[in-house]
């Protein structure tokens, strides 16, 4: 079969839906005859366009057209990749048919490019006679090749409702090389539910459809509505991103089998789950010999070795849960029965396909740094019985009325300030007291710290290596040091906050001038953790050089507004 004419992915099928395919264009593919251009107008990629998994010879360029009443099904849209803005220096150029199957989106996996380089792309119909915006995007400096530094954002949680998309903004117009999503890219949520605020009306954020998104046209919808966002746009526009799902391309608290937020008069959860695989596959395409399978690694140069994972679709059992563990009667927790759970070696979050492979990525690296790009917190995060109690309490008040009560809360504050006032060094703590601040449980089994034994084998394939883990899922920044059982360090955690998701601050209720407290106090309370911020909405600028990783949490001070400002929270070096 001749490559002009093979498209990765085009045979597979899953749950009866067709994969949106990626054409391969490779050098001696692309010797179009010269076509004249006429004058184009910007228009019908509403869309705009973007580029994905750039490697060091090949990067994916992506578009989708809006076809006009008198067009046919299939449409010839052609594209073109220069070496300048203006187009003078075509280094290559072709034809792609789009359709209805594939809700007209364009993707063109262009290999064969020089390495560690910048390039410039467009899409445009000469029907129409219509251009997209101009994209930039790079290749990266191929493996063992020595570079300064690899500068990465990092970013995850950008629910549409809650605000806008300052954040993707701050990250186009800063000079970092790639922008890393970790998923919650969109969220599935229907209009005054999850994410809607005081100002989702007044910023016109009310999520289309307005209804849950389940069926294929609702996905297509809602990836439409999020995509044509100009904030959003303008990231794709200016870097390339490398994505991975968490939950909410699907449904929240997703695992492999079943979600939260799927009931049985929604369907078959199989088929929600390969629906919203089909449509991630036509918005966010990957690399991919299976669009199922969104695990794969980048090198940058000789500094990284990027392995990004899927911690939530394709591996994972389902979560614990403590409900399941508590005697009603008494209103105690069965330690046992949980601890039994807990470390059953059975359980599984990666699943031993995608341990396997990671394993074998590790040891066949020679970077400088191992770095996990994935969904969750992987730190333990281990914080006193009795405040994860009243910490359930609150969140249960919140999402029942969406406020707490004034006794919930200031039960919280009061066990908070005891509890971290016996850790202080309080040298009239009694052994009771102690007994308060030991007696720990983990504080998020939708974590890593549900999956206690899969942690450990994970930790054991590191082998060693100087491995930084990135981390999204909670809407919050952590810095984190990552250690097994046996205490020895692993390497460091650097999480992101949200682009616009609410944090723990509307979680626990907390107000403006508690938030320090409640940071500092959980700083001192869990072991592991050395930095939280828990109600600023931003991304991470991860810089990796060859003997060292820095961490910067900026912080955007508004989504609520156009004019905002970015800040510095934290600064962290990991040597």
């Amino acid at each position: 079969m001749n490559r002009r004419n093979f498209f990765e992915k085009s045979l597979l099928a899953t749950g009866g839906l067709m994969l949106a395919s990626i054409y391969i264009s490779c050098n001696d593919d692309d010797d179009q005859p010269d076509i004249e251009i006429p004058d184009l107008t910007t228009d019908n990629f509403f869309e705009g366009v973007a580029s994905f998994d750039p490697k060091s010879t090949s990067v994916i360029i992506w578009s989708r057209f809006t076809p006009i009443a008198s067009q046919l099904k299939e449409i010839k849209i052609n594209w073109q990749v220069a070496n300048d803005a203006d187009f003078e220096n075509v280094i290559r150029s072709g034809e792609f048919s789009t359709s209805a199957d594939r809700d007209y989106t364009i993707a063109i996996n262009v290999q064969e490019l020089k390495s560690n380089s910048k390039f410039y792309y467009r899409f445009f119909d000469l029907s129409s006679e219509t251009v997209s915006v101009t994209g930039e995007t790079i290749t990266l400096p191929a493996k063992g090749d020595t570079v300064s530094d690899v500068k990465l954002a990092v970013c995850s949680c950008a629910n549409f409702a809650a605000g806008l998309f300052n954040v993707y903004e701050a990250m186009a117009n800063s000079d970092v090389d790639v922008i890393v999503h970790l998923g919650d890219y969109i969220y599935e949520y229907g209009e005054g539910e999850y994410g809607t605020n005081e100002n989702t009306a007044a910023l016109d954020r009310v999520h289309n459809p307005t209804n849950e998104i389940v069926t294929l046209e609702d996905y297509r919808n809602r990836y439409k509505q999020y995509r044509g966002d100009k904030k959003l746009q303008l990231a794709h526009q200016k870097k390339p991103f490398i994505c991975v799902w968490d939950d909410h391309e699907i449904t929240n608290d997703a695992y492999k089998d079943g979600a939260e937020n799927h009931q049985d008069d929604e369907g078959v959860y199989e088929t929600r789950k390969q629906i919203a695989i089909k449509v991630y596959s036509e918005y966010l395409p990957i690399i991919s010999t299976d669009p199922a399978k969104i695990y794969r690694s980048f090198d940058f140069g000789s500094i990284v070795s990027l392995h990004m994972l899927d911690t939530r679709i394709i591996g994972r059992d389902k979560q614990l849960s403590y409900d399941d563990f508590f005697d009603p009667a008494t209103g105690q927790l069965d330690g046992l029965a949980f601890q039994t759970a807990l470390q059953n070696p059975t359980r599984s979050l990666l699943g031993s396909d995608q341990l396997t492979w990671l394993s074998g990525a590790i040891s066949g690296s020679n970077a400088n740094w191992q770095v996990l790009g994935q969904q969750i917190l992987m730190g333990k995060m281990f914080v006193p019985s009795e405040l994860l109690i009243l910490l359930s309490k609150i969140i249960g008040e919140v999402n029942a009325t969406g406020t707490v009560s004034n006794t919930t809360s200031v039960a919280f504050q009061t066990a908070l300030t005891e509890l971290t006032t016996i850790l202080a060094g309080d040298t009239t703590v009694t052994a009771v007291e102690m007994t308060r601040v030991n007696t720990v449980v983990p504080y998020n089994l939708d974590a890593w710290d549900g999956y206690f034994v899969e942690r450990e084998q994970l930790f054991a394939a590191l082998g060693g290596k100087k491995t930084v883990c990135l981390a999204g899922d909670t809407h919050n920044a952590w810095y984190s040091v990552l250690k097994n059982v046996n205490g020895d360090e692993i390497g460091v955690e650097f999480a992101t906050s949200s682009v616009t998701s609410p944090g723990l601050e509307q979680y626990v209720g907390l107000d403006t001038a508690a938030v320090a407290g409640f940071e500092q106090s959980l700083e001192i309370l869990i072991d592991d953790l050395q930095y939280v911020d828990a109600s600023s909405r931003g991304y991470l600028k991860a810089t990796f050089t060859e003997g060292e990783a820095n961490a910067q949490w900026k912080i955007i001070n508004t989504i609520a507004q156009e004019g905002y400002s970015e800040t510095v929270g934290n600064t962290v070096s990991y040597i």
